[in-house]
């Protein structure tokens, strides 16, 4: 059975760990301080700064998609994202790197933290012909809240895996997990 990936955005399909950090640091926010993972409102409140006083200084040119993820997204007939992004902010990076994912929904879609509920509505499908691909705990929890297989994003550095998990090392291995082509 081949299978449809969902993707996380950052730390994930893109490396903007600095673009994500910039801002808070801008405003004089210790950058040992920063957390990722988060819908950025919740991190923006913790951190004691408005999201329009965050987003004024983000750079999205600063995020990068990972080396691997763009001869990988170009192979995929259907894949979606899900993702903690502001909306606009994560719509604009799709765009700038000519990505056109079948569902990309952001933090506004979810009321609070991203949900894959939502992106298999959209999808017409169900938990069990998606793999979710992502980099953090929180990811990790989604698709098992989802009744969603969990690949972690291993080529981020900062990823942690947990025993069960299904380490992806590099971007290829997405193909082979999705049972659609084998790892490059």
């Amino acid at each position: 059975m081949t299978r449809i990936a969902i993707f996380d955005l950052d730390g994930t399909l893109v490396d903007s760990d600095e673009a994500l950090a910039a801002p808070f640091v801008a405003h004089g926010i210790p950058r040992d301080e920063i957390t990722f993972g988060h819908v950025l409102a919740d991190e923006c409140a913790r951190l004691g700064l408005s999201v329009d006083d965050y987003l004024a200084l983000y750079d999205e040119e600063l995020a990068q998609p990972f080396p691997g993820v763009v001869e990988v997204v170009s192979q995929l007939d259907r894949w979606a994202v899900c993702s903690n992004k502001h909306a606009d902010v994560g719509h604009a990076e799709l765009a700038r790197f000519g990505w056109h994912p079948e569902v990309a929904l952001f933090s506004d879609a979810f009321g609070g933290p991203k949900r894959l509920q939502p992106v298999l509505d959209a999808l017409a499908i169900g938990a069990h012909e998606v793999v979710f691909i992502g980099d953090t705990g929180h990811d990790r929890r989604v698709a098992a809240e989802a009744g969603a297989t969990f690949g972690l994003a291993g080529w981020n550095l900062r990823a942690e895996s947990e025993p069960g998990d299904i380490v992806l090392g590099t971007p290829g291995d997405v193909l082979a997990l999705l049972g659609s082509r084998p790892a490059q």
